[in-house]
């Protein structure tokens, strides 16, 4: 199993949304993100005052091994603009897992049977 963690434009996040549950990713968590950028590299603006901090939204997901790639494609596909600050996106592994409801673990944890 794979944990993606994706920092992502506010603005992005529907369509991101929209086109994981296309691909069958229909859960993850998401909270709201601030980051510092690199301010050398670019100045931001915000309602007429310098500002430092980046607002965005981090998504973290639990895939199977067989999802990690269409996974980050799709992310990587549907938060692109090509602007700076587009975002991260960040694989570790994830040695075990637990539903605590059916105490079910490993890869029969992620998902609902139908």
């Amino acid at each position: 199993m794979k944990k993606i963690e994706a920092i992502i434009r506010r603005s992005k996040f529907e369509e991101v949304k929209e086109a994981l549950h296309d691909i069958d990713i229909d859960f993850f968590t998401y909270s709201e993100t601030v980051g510092v950028g690199n301010e050398k590299k670019r100045k931001k603006v915000l309602r007429g005052g310098d500002t430092e901090f980046i607002s965005r939204l981090t998504l973290s997901i639990v895939v199977r091994d067989i999802n990690l790639r269409k996974t980050v494609d799709c992310i990587l596909e549907k938060a692109y603009t090509g602007e700076v600050g587009d975002g991260k996106i960040f694989v570790s592994d994830i040695e075990e897992s637990w539903r605590i409801r059916t105490k079910e673990s490993g890869d029969d944890s992620l998902y609902v049977k139908d």
